[in-house]
């Protein structure tokens, strides 16, 4: 009993289906249980029973026959008398050649520096590997980033790569990927309680550094910014590198300088954004932007409001925009070594896939260790009384 606890739930029910055909209950031609009856007979979610059936189609067991059900396949093989590996690590017996090999890739979009040299990292992998992927993008919409899941269910992925859209609101399919034993790995964010395979950026250690730097240069008044819709739990242990940091150097806490909540535009009516004003008044000497197209608007701000930078005010961004944007200077940074993030999610995910099963509990939990670049946006600070 205890060694069945074990077996993952859609595993169980790929067991389930095998018995009826070996036993010959269910014989060639024969209409297997619907999706709706396993679910009731094992309690479990959609998506356990789409991933066992997919298995058991790509093990050529069974023919799924859109809008009719599945089917016992024809054997064209001998039946494999041990619990084979998922679908996409076969080979085709028939052929000689490989599968298609296909993982599933969801995040909130890939318009930003971070996300952009991310999947590059993840691309690398994956064909090293022999594996194609799928992007879906979720938008920010929980609702969304459900029906990716489900979507690349259906379409038999291996297991999927997960930027999720928030952390706070957890996201059901996640979970029931989890208790199904479905092979997943989170990025850049983790599910507070909840055990999962992850990996991310150390967030408050890059706080730290950028913090210490902008110390070591004079600075005292330091803000530090964010344009999330969401206060993540990336965001939110960032701010809290910031605070503790400040608060090693004895400094007390300005509320001012926690500029969070806000969305910035068209540039050509910045004048009129309260951050823009915040600048102008020079609220603050030195500015930590939690991503690099903050850091590059704010640069723009600042030489709309005719300040220079470094000489009036430093910049310090997550992620390096330098390469993308052409006409500034080379940015401060703390480097998160995206590639390098995204490259390894994509490994971890290749490692849970071809691991045995049978070690519960056992997650893979990666925190990258930043490093701060100095560039051109941060300088020292001068004390001026005019």
């Amino acid at each position: 009993m205890n060694s069945a606890d074990r077996i993952p739930l859609y595993q169980m029910v790929q067991e389930y289906i095998r018995d009826l055909v070996t036993s010959q209950v269910l014989k060639v031609g024969d209409r297997i249980p619907t999706e709706k009856e396993l679910m009731e007979r094992f309690g479990v979610s959609k998506i356990t029973v789409v991933h066992a059936l997919s298995g058991l189609v790509n093990e050529r067991i069974i023919t799924r026959v859109p809008g009719k059900g599945s089917f016992v396949s024809d054997p064209e093989y001998e039946m494999p008398t041990v619990s084979p590996k998922s679908a996409a690590q076969q080979t085709n017996q028939t052929s000689g050649e490989m599968q298609t090999r296909l993982i599933g890739l969801i995040m909130p979009s890939i318009y930003d520096y971070f996300t952009i040299r991310l999947v590059q990292g993840i691309q690398q992998a994956l064909n090293e590997n022999d594996y194609r992927f799928v992007i879906y993008l979720s938008e920010g919409s929980i609702e969304k980033e459900k029906e990716a899941i489900q979507t690349c269910s259906k379409i038999g992925v291996e297991g999927l790569l997960i930027f999720p859209v928030d952390e706070e609101l957890f996201n059901e399919e996640i979970l029931s990927m989890k208790f199904a034993g479905f092979p997943f790995v989170l990025i850049d964010r983790y599910l507070p309680g909840v055990e999962t395979h992850y990996i991310a950026s150390d967030g408050r250690l890059g706080a730290n550094l950028a913090v210490n730097y902008l110390w070591d240069l004079g600075h005292r008044e330091i803000a530090i910014c964010s344009d999330s819709p969401i206060q993540t739990v990336t965001v939110q242990e960032r701010i809290d590198g910031y605070m503790n940091a400040l608060k090693e150097k004895g400094s007390l806490i300005n509320p001012a300088h926690i500029v969070t909540g806000f969305e910035i535009g068209s540039l050509e009516q910045a004048e009129a954004h309260p951050l823009y004003r915040y600048i102008q008044n020079r609220m603050a000497s030195a500015y930590i932007t939690l991503n690099g197209s903050l850091g590059v608007k704010i640069h723009q701000m600042a030489r709309q409001a005719g300040l220079k930078v470094p000489e009036d005010i430093s910049i310090i961004s997550f992620d390096d925009p330098t390469s993308i944007i052409e006409g500034y200077s080379t940015f401060t940074h703390v480097k998160q070594f995206e590639r390098d993030m995204g490259y390894r999610a994509a490994n971890t995910l290749l490692e849970v896939i071809n691991s045995d099963d049978g070690q519960p509990g056992k997650y893979i939990k990666t925190l990258v260790e930043p490093e701060l670049v100095i560039g051109e946006t941060t300088g020292k600070y001068i004390f001026s009384t005019s």
